[in-house]
């Protein structure tokens, strides 16, 4: 079995905005053992739509589709697999009671609009969405060779289009499979290094066929590693996994932060939790992000409430941030003060920051260059000096 994912939009067919949906589909789809062979990205058109899902049904014994549930106009997805498959459009009184009762419980009326979202292709099932308006579409079409292929649709919000895929599709998919094997995933966060230098690092791991499989992908700096392994039940899949794991944490060392829902602040404040320590920072190139992270992070985690003293943001000109960090360390009564400066240009278009730590064993300024464009240089700025602060932890925590 063979997959295609369709994107619908034509905010994404004109570079107004990047399909990050594809791409976690497909990665989602390959954990399953479902190659992806086909992606597909089309406007806002019936006519584009009606096209691009014969040729993918077609082609492909699986289709995953996001975006075009919504309740407008040019909302044409259901429109689209109605033609496609030959069907009617009928409304459902269960989604359309499970929409009004998510616009009764925020005390507003209901658009007229939004019954559209309550529209499905007569014969489809529905997918039900837990955070959101817009139900998924489960639906068969005509597919090559007189057969044919099931398709699931799913809203193009990335948050609500995750849940539903995992509470509703990804089991759908597993029934498919001939082999309904157990598929359990681990992912192994790391920062300091670059998503080909990690997987330069990791001899022969990253590589198609692989069992236990393991993917890699990076977003603002931050590299994930899953393995995926497939087995009878769980046990046989951990105990598949375990050496995996153990080669990855041995070639990369400090690399490797954390597991699963882990950044790098939770990190951190774990690190600095453990040892009793306390933070302060002074940020001007970051307009803030530091103590933002930190800050949210200490929120989430009961057992570092105590941790983050408190931050300071100056708009620009931090030039001596060797006497910045220990500035605020003094002025927070912290046991770990940290100043980002001001974020310059470097060579080859790359972009530079200095960081200063300061702490019971004296203050260290460090360097650090990145690229990834002005957007995202304050947000790799920012986590590379928490990462200065995991670090120094690691090597003792200045005691």
């Amino acid at each position: 079995m063979h997959a295609e994912v369709i994107a619908i939009g034509d905010e994404l067919t004109s570079g107004q905005r990047l399909d990050t949906n594809s791409r976690w589909m497909a990665a989602e789809l390959g954990v399953l053992g479902v190659p992806v062979t086909f992606h597909t990205t089309v406007p806002d058109t019936l006519e584009a739509g009606v096209e691009a899902f014969r040729a993918a049904a077609a082609r492909a014994s699986l289709v995953v589709v996001t975006g075009g549930l919504g309740p407008t106009a040019d909302d044409l997805t259901r429109d689209v697999l109605a033609a496609v498959a030959g069907v009617p459009l009928d409304l459902s009184t269960e989604a359309l009671a499970a929409v009004e009762a998510r616009f009764s419980r925020r005390g507003m009326p209901m658009p007229e609009s939004n019954r559209r979202q309550a529209v499905f292709p007569r014969g489809s099932r529905i997918i039900p969405n837990p955070e959101g308006t817009a139900p998924g579409i489960d639906v068969d079409l005509p597919g090559g060779g007189g057969g044919s292929c099931r398709v699931f649709a799913l809203p193009g919000v990335p948050a609500e289009m995750r849940v539903m895929w995992k509470a509703s599709v990804e089991p759908a998919v597993l029934a498919m499979l001939p082999d309904r094997a157990t598929i359990v995933q681990r992912r192994i966060k790391c920062f300091g290094a670059g998503e080909s230098a990690v997987e330069a690092m990791l001899p022969d791991l990253v590589r198609r066929g692989r069992d236990p499989l393991v993917g890699i992908t990076a977003h603002e700096a931050t590299i994930t590693l899953r393995i995926a392994a497939r087995g009878r039940d769980e046990a046989e899949c951990l105990a598949k996994m375990a050496p995996t794991e153990a080669t990855i944490r041995e070639c990369l060392g400090t690399i490797a932060y954390g597991v699963e829902d882990d950044e790098i602040e939770d990190a951190v404040l774990s690190s600095l939790a453990a040892r009793g320590r306390t933070l302060a920072t002074i940020e001007s190139g970051t307009a803030g992000r530091v103590a933002a992270l930190v800050a949210q992070a200490a929120a989430r985690r009961d057992e570092a409430a105590e941790v983050f003293r408190g931050g300071i943001v100056v708009p620009t000109g931090l030039t001596d941030v060797r006497a910045a960090a220990a500035e605020v360390r003094r002025r927070h009564a912290a046991a770990v003060g940290i100043a980002v400066g001001d974020v310059r240009p470097a060579a080859e278009g790359r972009r530079a920051v200095d960081v200063a730590i300061a702490d019971d064993a004296g203050t260290t300024v460090v360097e650090h260059v990145f690229g990834g464009g002005a957007d995202l240089a304050p947000t790799r700025a920012a986590k590379s000096a928490i990462n200065l602060v995991r670090l120094r932890m690691l090597e003792g925590g200045g005691r």
